[in-house]
């Protein structure tokens, strides 16, 4: 994998993020690779228009854009396309977890088997490919992990205990490992996204979404391009003494 222009934040970095399929994985594997990162770009499900679209930009920006599929529920999938993305044998700089799922529901009605397949999805896959993808950091005495957690999972919310647990676990990870791993030269960040405008937002009920406009200062859901901008940030040599720190992009909910 080659990188393009010198001026670019990301110029000659190679990238994993997951869930590249939409929402704001696909604004940040569109903006990272805008400014020269190749990307693994991690997805659930195959997708005719999906590798069409990165083919295109891969060619206008001249840098390597490799779709990986896996479905976070299904651990052997996982770990073949984790091992395919190791066999390329090439550096990996920056690894931004994106890839996730919300449930909306009361306590009460959150049954276990539920709250277990939310933090299957929301935390311990996050963990194992963080693990996994770590490891080959810690040989190259170099790496850069970015979660994303939410806003929910420092203030809660509710109707979403599941979710609110998942991303509050994955704060605390993030806290850990940031301390675990700067011996080897790898930073650990998390954002916290507020309400932003993706299919995943659009779930959630009126009452909630009045609620926490009602506390914010910009007034208004965010938009993908604006959590992108801060992972750039976050995955560029401009935050080279950031670690284990939780950003909220949530137009001043908080």
């Amino acid at each position: 994998m080659d990188g393009s222009d010198g001026n670019m934040l990301l110029n000659g970095k190679n990238a994993i993020v997951t869930g590249c399929l939409r929402g704001i994985g696909r604004a940040t594997m569109e903006l990272f690779a805008r400014n020269g990162a190749n990307i693994w770009a991690c997805c659930q499900n195959q997708d005719e228009e999906f590798e069409r679209d990165i083919r295109e930009l891969s060619k206008e920006i001249g840098v390597a854009i490799v779709p990986v599929y896996f479905d976070l529920a299904d651990n052997e999938q996982l770990k073949a396309g984790l091992r395919t993305i190791a066999a390329s044998k090439q550096k990996i700089d920056v690894l931004v977890n994106v890839a996730g799922m919300t449930h909306n529901a009361l306590f009460h009605m959150t049954s276990m088997e539920k709250m277990k397949y939310v933090f299957e999805i929301d935390f311990f896959s996050q963990i194992q490919v963080t693990q996994y993808i770590t490891k080959i950091m810690a040989k190259q005495k170099s790496g850069n992990v970015i979660n994303i957690s939410s806003i929910a999972g420092m203030d809660g919310n509710p109707g979403q205990i599941a979710y609110s647990s998942c991303k509050a676990a994955l704060i605390g990870a993030t806290k850990t490992l940031a301390a675990e791993l700067a011996p080897y030269n790898i930073r650990v960040n998390a954002i916290a996204p507020g309400v932003i405008e993706t299919n995943m937002t659009s779930d959630l009920p009126q009452e909630a979404f009045s609620r926490l406009m009602s506390k914010s200062c910009i007034k208004r859901k965010g938009v993908t391009d604006e959590v992108a901008n801060v992972l750039l940030f976050l995955a560029s040599d401009l935050s080279s003494y950031v670690t284990g720190q939780v950003i909220r992009v949530d137009g001043g909910i908080g």
